[in-house]
């Protein structure tokens, strides 16, 4: 299993689940822009991701953006309920209109095949690969190409620059 990972070259190379539990395949994503997140409904950073996210989806959606939303535990336990009610959440709440995919872990052991390539595609810098904390952000170009990997503290409406160059690419 270890070498068919170290076969995959783009993010387009994975199949994921989605919050539903059906394999999606993420080469259905070729030509768009992806900006791919670990996301908690518990977090401090929630309710600034969760609405930022929505404002760039809104603005770029008919123009090749996808944002792929991967709810995760692994930080102060703050993704606890199921795929159902997170989306419940994110859908209600926040009125998401992006996919949101299957609970993942992002780090340790189990981290999810498709994480582990996102990091190793673009490492944390000095403290290491490892995703430090909810609302990490990758962004990934029309082929499948990471190209950059954003702090959980970065507001997606930054990131808007960096997207829409992608998307003009």
């Amino acid at each position: 299993m270890a070498s068919q990972s170290n076969t995959k070259s783009s993010v387009h190379d994975f199949t994921v689940k989605d919050a539903r539990g059906n394999d999606v395949n993420l080469g259905d994503y070729k030509g768009k822009v992806l900006l791919i997140v670990n996301v908690a409904s518990q977090c401090g950073l929630t309710n600034s991701n969760y609405t930022e996210l929505n404002q760039v989806y809104d603005k770029y959606k008919g123009k090749g953006l996808e944002i792929l939303a991967f709810p995760c535990n692994q930080f102060g336990a703050q993704e606890p309920g199921t795929n159902e009610e997170i989306v419940e959440f994110a859908c209600t709440r926040f009125k998401a209109e992006f996919s949101i995919f299957d609970k993942v872990d992002v780090n340790g052991d189990n981290a999810a095949p498709l994480y582990k390539f996102l990091k190793s595609s673009k490492g944390g810098g000095v403290l290491g690969d490892s995703i430090k904390w909810n609302f990490s952000k990758f962004l990934v170009d029309k082929d499948g190409n990471v190209v950059d990997r954003y702090a959980p503290t970065t507001s997606p409406l930054s990131i808007e620059k960096d997207i829409k160059k992608l998307l003009d690419a």
